[in-house]
């Protein structure tokens, strides 16, 4: 199975979440549907509307009630993601503008806070308190693993530990919650939920090791992004923790000038520590670890083109160049 196949698999459904994404944008306020039209256009893998139509399936056919609940998955990612532009003063993302750019700070911040709203309205029509319940401790998680950054950003010492904390909750619990929702969907059983949601979580921390080491190995036209801004953002991900433990103390002390520094003038001699001590291959192999283990939680299902499926993107989790 390749990503073209997981598409056409999930194509019918993408559309019509696409749809509800569409109807649930429309405000009398205009800035509104102009902003979330232009995120939802910029494309994106949709990786966490897809693992939810995907866990959805694996307990057989539930009709079209996983097409709403996609949908609010995306809005709460769409949201975060504005939030952290603006917290990140980002100017590009997916190699277009941010909405902050375009439209400002503080539009921004009240647009995603109008898509967290929206979307609790969907989950309320949608009458599920097990739903309720998961996207609300998920949003909740979310935002405490982004504070939790933001008390992080510049600090060189940062210890695997803290770092892990804090991409379980700012990342993987939206995975976790997704897959969860799917179960739930079906109503499978406590170690079937379980299972998925594991899952879930572990590819979300297999997505976001991978998106790491790419901020120090990929290029901008791929990534959608500049090169290094996490490290420019003061941010000290797995390469960055992992090059500080191996360096040496000329070596560290680059490291830690360069922390929330200039980037484009010191980003070349950090390079080459973080490739000298092994901190992108290091990374790799972390998240590889993490994928194979997500793959493993799907081995109590029975065979089918979903559990291929769901395989298949923890496996691209790691081996994509963007």
């Amino acid at each position: 199975m390749d990503l073209e196949e997981v598409n056409r698999l999930v194509r019918s459904d993408m559309a019509a979440v696409n749809s509800v994404i569409q109807e649930q944008l429309r405000s009398g306020v205009p800035t509104i549907p102009a902003m979330g039209t232009y995120l939802i256009n910029a494309g994106g893998k949709r990786l966490r509307p897809i693992v939810l139509l995907l866990a959805a399936r694996m307990g057989g056919d539930c009709g079209p009630r996983p097409i709403p609940l996609a949908a609010i998955v995306e809005f709460i990612h769409t949201a975060t993601l504005l939030h952290d532009d603006v917290v990140d003063g980002s100017e590009l993302r997916r190699s277009n503008a941010t909405a902050n750019q375009l439209w400002g700070n503080a539009a921004a911040v009240l647009v995603g806070d109008f898509l967290y709203a929206r979307s609790f309205e969907m989950m309320v029509q949608d009458g599920d308190m097990r739903i309720l319940a998961t996207m609300a401790e998920a949003t909740s998680v979310i935002s405490q693993g982004e504070v939790a950054q933001l008390e992080n950003v510049n600090d060189p010492d940062l210890s695997h530990g803290a770092y892990f904390s804090v991409i379980e909750a700012k990342t993987a619990k939206l995975f976790e919650a997704a897959a969860r929702i799917g179960a739930l969907v079906n109503n499978l059983d406590a170690a079937a939920e379980k299972a998925l949601a594991q899952y879930g979580s572990l590819l979300g921390i297999a997505f976001q090791l991978m998106d790491d080491a790419l901020d120090y190995s990929a290029s901008a036209e791929k990534m959608g992004k500049n090169r290094g801004d996490d490290l420019a953002d003061g941010k000290a991900t797995l390469p960055y923790i992992h090059a500080m433990q191996y360096a040496t103390a000329a070596e560290q002390a680059i490291l830690r000038e360069a922390l929330g520094g200039d980037v484009s003038a010191i980003f070349e001699p950090v390079w080459e520590i973080i490739a000298r001590t092994g901190s992108i291959d290091y990374t790799l192999r972390v998240a590889e670890e993490k994928a194979d283990q997500a793959i493993a939680c799907l081995s109590g299902f029975p065979d089918s083109v979903e559990k291929e499926a769901l395989a298949f993107l923890a496996a691209f989790a790691v081996r994509r160049d963007f």
